[in-house]
């Protein structure tokens, strides 16, 4: 689309793109909340054109021209102008829109393609030269896979989002051992290799601990971080979830974790075993895994979280366990949870220990968004 608003302008114009937040008609004005996450006033010239693209549409040819009254809230603009810096207004002469319908369509598709044609893991090593990615897949197709990342368009999370609306482009000198990522694309026969042509990643941790304090004005927490006996502070926002485990599902994973040493630790708690409220099927194959369908018995960590009962951050007390995850942070700074789950007790009474760390094993809840989540 960005080549539809290039022609016959200035190289040095703004691009802008992002959903729009008002509209004055008379004024000639669009207020966009663009997506690096500034607030730009869009100036429409004398004899300015305004087209909207179809949904699956990128031929100009095929763009329908129509007035600045029948654009809305929520839809979606692509321009360029000149830029006045202090007041952050574009001047324009051509203006593509994609409707807010026809945006919800899109992501509609492009979440049904991430889920089909989608994979989801660890990376374990890159190879620049070659333009690889060797993944650890996690969910329903575990097992280690190299992805053909030359064509690959890469973005990256924010350290405070995994919503894929977040990301920012990136590259594939940013990709590191360690890091989780997303990749959508087509894979081989044999199930080993990928071509990918998207690849969203971040940098995560998941950290369990118990609380030292709450301060549910501030949207905040301090923990004593169980693998580095040392204080943590995490901050929420409205893009956290926040989530507790009922008695059961706790449970549920602490028997997973541990299958022979499960009882003694959860059952200090209370409670049979068996599945709680969104638990998975008793046949469930493997532990704890990574954000995916589930399909094939493979066991969707993510979705139990996603179905536990809200938690209230004011219900916190000191001494509860949690396991949060995050981007990583330099030791010291405050942390954005991403996930933060409480009612954790059993699983953690469960989890083995090495030298008085606990061990979370392949508990994740770290793979990201995908579009339209």
């Amino acid at each position: 689309m960005l080549a539809l608003v290039a022609q016959a302008q200035t190289p040095a114009a703004k691009v802008v793109t992002g959903e729009i937040t008002g509209v004055d008609a008379a004024a000639k004005q669009i207020k966009v909340k663009g997506d690096d996450g500034a607030a730009y006033t869009v100036t429409l010239q004398d004899n300015a054109i305004v087209q909207r693209l179809p949904f699956g549409e990128t031929d100009q040819k095929k763009a329908v021209k129509i007035t600045i009254d029948e654009v809305a809230g929520g839809d979606r603009i692509l321009t360029r102008g000149p830029l006045s810096e202090d007041t952050k207004t574009v001047s324009v002469r051509t203006v593509i829109i994609m409707t807010k319908a026809d945006v919800a369509q899109k992501q509609a598709k492009d979440r049904a393609d991430w889920q089909s044609r989608g994979i989801v893991g660890t990376v374990t090593s890159v190879s620049p030269d070659a333009k690889e990615i060797v993944l650890n897949v996690r969910g329903r197709d575990t097992g280690s896979v190299t992805l053909d990342a030359s064509a690959a368009h890469f973005l990256r999370y924010p350290p405070d989002s995994v919503r894929f609306s977040d990301a920012k482009p990136s590259s594939l000198s940013e990709v590191h051992a360690g890091d989780t990522a997303r990749a959508l694309g087509d894979k081989s026969a044999d199930g080993t290799h990928y071509k990918a042509e998207e690849i969203v990643f971040g940098s995560f941790q998941t950290v369990a601990g118990t609380v030292i304090s709450v301060d549910p004005a501030k949207q905040e927490l301090r923990l004593t971080d169980l693998q580095t006996k040392k204080p943590l502070t995490v901050q929420v926002n409205q893009a956290s979830l926040l989530r507790k485990l009922d008695e059961q599902t706790a449970t549920m994973l602490a028997r997973r974790m541990r299958p022979a040493g499960a009882g003694a630790g959860a059952g200090a708690s209370g409670g049979p075993g068996g599945a709680g409220r969104g638990a998975p099927p008793a046949d469930a194959q493997g532990g704890p895994g990574g954000r995916g369908p589930g399909r094939g018995g493979n066991f969707d960590l993510q979705t139990v979280v996603d179905r536990s009962p809200q938690l209230n951050l004011a219900d916190l007390k000191k001494g509860d366990a949690v396991i949060l995850s995050s981007a990583k942070a330099v030791e010291g700074t405050p942390v954005v949870a991403f996930s933060l789950v409480a009612g954790v007790e059993p699983f953690l009474a469960a989890a083995p220990r090495s030298e008085g760390q606990v061990n979370l094993g392949s508990w994740n809840l770290d793979a990201g968004g995908i579009p339209g989540e």
